[in-house]
């Protein structure tokens, strides 16, 4: 199947407000790449690691959009969400799928969150720490509804489970994945110890991801997926959402209701300086909240009163 790809080119700083953006306006997938390399070269692309950040000084931003996308009224949203930044050079193309999947598959690596959690492409032998036995190996296919870990954002969330299941806190509980995405954490949580995890996303490619990702790691039968209208009341006592901080002030006191007393959450998908905003935001419901960093990008997690 076709996509429409944008491309446009940033300074490094100002990589996280390009990103931002083109995920604000529903870009499916966001990569990177070395704007002054020989685009031809597969190895300019970079999917940064955990913790890691951009090396070069000029990016060029790729993001992929449904095939029947129109430019001009994506151009259009990108201005309005933040007039600050230029859009003049973007280009677009259409490419197959293949393509992306080539790209993405031959940068993408196995990764370990916390002490257990391991994240490995499916096509991938496991590493050696990974064939231990208290291992929790989430395999991944790339699809559209991208959610590798790669980003620092699913990073900060993939580590907040690992320690609550080393806390014991999650072991034989339901989670709720508030816009699961790819539904990684979803399937993290189960392989940590959860009971059951149901998935929430307004977008029914990440629905198919998600259940496609869990079939492939014998998970089906403990996850569940819901479009927003349809997902189940709770209140659940572990509660993650990865998504942006827009959406996170709006659905405060939905995640609220879903989060049973005394019950754990994570908020992700917040940029640098937008945390003390949400911290209030969330105050009346929550204590104990904590706020973890990963390059540009900030947890927010605490506990239901």
């Amino acid at each position: 199947m076709p996509f429409l790809e944008l491309t446009v080119r940033c300074r490094e700083a100002e990589q996280p407000r390009y990103e931002h953006a083109l995920e604000d306006v529903g870009a499916l997938a966001v990569t990177m790449l070395d704007a002054d390399a020989d685009t031809s070269n597969e190895h300019a692309i970079l999917e940064p690691g955990v913790g890691q950040t951009p090396l070069w000084d000029s990016i060029a931003l790729s993001a992929l959009f449904p095939h029947d996308a129109d430019a001009l009224l994506l151009l259009a949203a990108l201005e309005a969400f933040d007039p600050a930044l230029d859009w003049t050079g973007a280009a677009f193309r259409n490419v197959e799928d293949q393509d992306w999947e080539r790209a993405w598959m031959d940068q993408y690596q196995p990764l370990r969150f916390g002490a257990r959690t391991w994240i490995v492409p499916w096509n991938h032998e496991l590493p050696d720490e990974a064939r231990a036995a208290d291992a929790a190996v989430v395999r991944l296919d790339p699809g559209l509804a991208f959610g590798s870990g790669t980003h620092p954002t699913t990073s900060l969330c993939l580590q907040w489970l690992d320690a609550l299941a080393a806390d014991g806190v999650l072991q034989g509980k339901p989670v709720l994945d508030f816009g699961c995405g790819s539904g990684i954490l979803a399937l993290a949580a189960l392989k940590l110890g959860a009971a059951q995890a149901d998935g929430v996303d307004n977008d029914p490619q990440a629905l198919l991801a998600t259940r496609d990702n869990a079939e492939r790691n014998a998970v089906d039968a403990a996850l569940a997926v819901f479009e927003p209208g349809q997902a189940p009341a709770g209140p659940y006592p572990i509660v993650v959402a990865n998504i942006l901080a827009s959406a996170l002030d709006a659905l405060a006191e939905v995640l609220a209701e879903r989060t049973a007393p005394g019950g754990r959450i994570a908020l992700s998908g917040i940029l640098d300086g937008q945390e003390e905003a949400l911290l209030q935001r969330f105050r009346p419901w929550f204590g104990a909240l904590s706020v973890a960093h990963e390059g540009d990008w900030v947890r927010i997690d605490g506990v239901r009163r």
